[in-house]
């Protein structure tokens, strides 16, 4: 071989080992399994099912260690107590947001979901206060939810009891609500532009720029059209893809549990009955129905680490140093899936939420939308969806498995960042 190519691979190979041992070397990150020079830990982590890989990692070095995913160190957190330290107690420290390379290459950094410092502390603040000025939170904003959960059932009978695959329409309906309160209307579900909106919401949608044109000349402002525009996009993606998927999801353990479809539809017929529509009136009166739509995202685990944040600032926790920018991984699926708090956490069972009386009993370790500062902006609008949207679809329709109960699979088909349900098709039987 050639000597100038010898020396370079070595110099090559000591300014990598030199960036490794850097790396490894900042603060005093907690223990964790001995990273390769260049891959980390990578060859540890089955990228399938990240969060099994990182649970499995747990038992050997605590509930709160770090792994490298390349060169850089990630510190991973497990267990409510220490999820519940980190994201709620230090809920600034543990504000920030890892950068993820694709997004700033198409949001810039933008938005209210990736964003960090200022620029997201503005924007969700003015996110939520927007939010409100259109409804949420009040009577306006349940009775659109309402006439969309109308036209959802409208839509299901045109499907005339047949085996059908529900993910378009299960996406099409809180598209919409996020539609009327944007855009102060809805659409219908075959009309073009919404099916244009669905496939690619940056598309077909553009804000007035007045109040770009109010702030595009001070430097200090994050209301530039580009940071509102991907606000839009993050609300739009954020407020569709989850709820929809928690409902097809949750469909799909209906039919694997006609038992339970079964005493939800009888509590939905003794409090609501045939004649009216649902209103979240009715969940305080509906326990075993609140614990079902508790447990369905319980049990699917939608984001298991969460979105990944980041420490704003050298932080010590449980006598660790963290540096400045570290990725931190707050395992979500942990929390949910104690075994103190929820027996047979791998089980699908409303029980976990009821007390001896049969009420309904809250849970401090109920965290799908995570906690704390970076908490879901919409959360009290998926909470509406949910019970809404369920409760108005088993009102008017049974539920027809197209295969053997026996043979629906529940256990999900992409275990990487977030959790999707296997497809699957069913019918809508009008009662």
């Amino acid at each position: 071989m050639d000597p100038t190519v010898v020396l370079v691979l070595c110099l090559s190979c000591l300014l990598l080992f030199s960036l490794w041992k850097q790396s490894h070397g900042r603060g005093n990150l907690p223990p964790g399994p001995t990273p390769l020079p260049v891959l980390g830990n990578i060859l540890q982590i089955d990228f399938k099912d990240v969060s099994k890989s990182l649970t499995k990692l747990s038992k050997d070095y605590g509930p709160v260690f770090t792994v490298y995913l390349g060169m850089k160190p990630t510190v991973v957190i497990q267990g409510y107590e220490a999820v519940k330290e980190a994201l709620v107690d230090l809920g600034e420290e543990f504000s920030g947001r890892r950068r993820m390379p694709l997004n700033v290459k198409v949001n810039k950094g933008l938005g209210v979901i990736f964003s960090n410092g200022k620029t997201w502390k503005d924007t969700r603040r003015f996110s939520l206060m927007t939010l409100r000025n259109f409804g949420m939170g009040k009577r306006s904003i349940e009775e659109r939810v309402q006439e969309e959960a109308r036209c959802l059932v409208e839509e299901l009978r045109k499907t005339n009891a047949s085996p059908c695959d529900p993910t378009f329409i299960l996406g099409a309906a809180p598209c919409n609500v996020i539609c009327s309160v944007i855009f102060q209307s809805r659409f219908e579900y075959k009309d073009q532009k919404f099916l244009n909106l669905m496939a690619k919401f940056n598309e077909n949608f553009r804000l007035a720029n007045s109040l770009s044109i109010q702030e595009k000349h001070n430097p200090q402002s994050e209301f530039i059209i580009d940071n509102l525009l991907a606000t839009v996009i993050d609300l739009f993606a954020a407020g569709t893809e989850t709820t929809s998927t928690t409902l097809r999801y949750g469909l799909l353990l209906l039919l694997k549990h006609p038992e339970v479809t079964a005493k939800v539809q009888e509590e939905i017929e003794r409090v609501i009955g045939r004649h009216r529509s649902p209103c979240m009136q009715d969940r305080s009166r509906m326990p075993y129905t609140d614990a079902v739509i508790h447990e369905i995202q319980r049990f699917i685990d939608l984001v298991p680490n969460s979105v990944p944040h980041a420490v704003t600032c050298d932080v010590k926790f449980r006598n660790y140093l963290i540096p400045k920018g570290t990725p931190i991984f707050p395992s979500l699926s942990s929390v949910l899936h104690d075994h103190k708090e929820f027996p047979n956490p791998e089980e699908f069972d409303p029980g976990h939420f009821l007390d001896k009386s049969g009420n309904f009993k809250r849970s401090d370790y109920f965290m799908p939308f995570s906690a704390g500062k970076r908490a879901c902006v919409g959360e009290a609008l998926a909470r509406m969806e949910l019970f809404l949207f369920l409760t108005t679809i088993l009102q008017n329709f049974t539920l027809k498995p197209h295969v053997d109960v026996k043979d629906l699979d529940t256990t999900p088909l992409v275990s990487g960042l977030g959790r999707v349900p296997r497809s699957y098709k069913l019918s809508f039987i009008p009662v």
